[in-house]
């Protein structure tokens, strides 16, 4: 079970452990084949609420607050999706949770077979791939990392075990 966490460690305020397997639920994930190709810039959450909250109301004064049959249907599209996708999920927020020291400058990823050493400025914009075709990625996981600028989006970082912050 040890083997599918990976901490976050070194000159950081706080220790972060990430556990892929439950980031299938995280709102944050994104499916890898189209993360690359849309503008990931940062949103604003309160004007996401809002578009939502509203094309919510504008559905239940038009319709009604009965569900419309499509419902169903796109329900069963997102489950779908969910068992079948290859997912991402952005790094920084899990960087700024572990609150690098002011004296921090890069990043170590530790995998099986080396270690790579990134400026802390190129880590804030790193992806972590958690999932391969609805599956977790036990053979060469628990984590695959991308660029940001996705220089190597087909050759990922695998068996990522720890990342040390220095």
């Amino acid at each position: 079970m040890l083997e599918k966490i990976v901490m976050i460690k070194g000159k950081v305020n706080y220790n972060i452990t990430l556990d892929p397997s439950v980031w299938i639920f995280d709102d944050r994930k994104m499916e890898l084949n189209t993360y690359f190709q849309s503008d990931n810039s940062e949103k604003n959450e309160l004007e996401e609420y809002t578009k939502e909250t509203s094309t919510h109301w504008d559905r239940e004064i038009t319709e009604g607050s009965i569900l419309p049959p499509t419902i169903k249907t796109e329900k069963k599209y997102v489950k779908e999706k969910i068992l079948n996708g290859t997912f991402v999920i952005p790094f920084k927020p899990f960087l700024m949770n572990a609150s690098p020291l002011k004296d921090a400058s890069k990043l170590i990823m530790v995998s099986e077979n080396q270690t790579i050493e990134i400026d802390l400025e190129t880590a804030f914009n790193l992806i972590l791939g958690f999932s391969l075709n609805g599956k977790p990625l036990t053979e060469d996981g628990p984590l695959h990392v991308y660029f940001g600028d996705a220089s190597n989006q087909t050759n990922p970082i695998k068996n990522v075990k720890e990342f040390c912050i220095e």
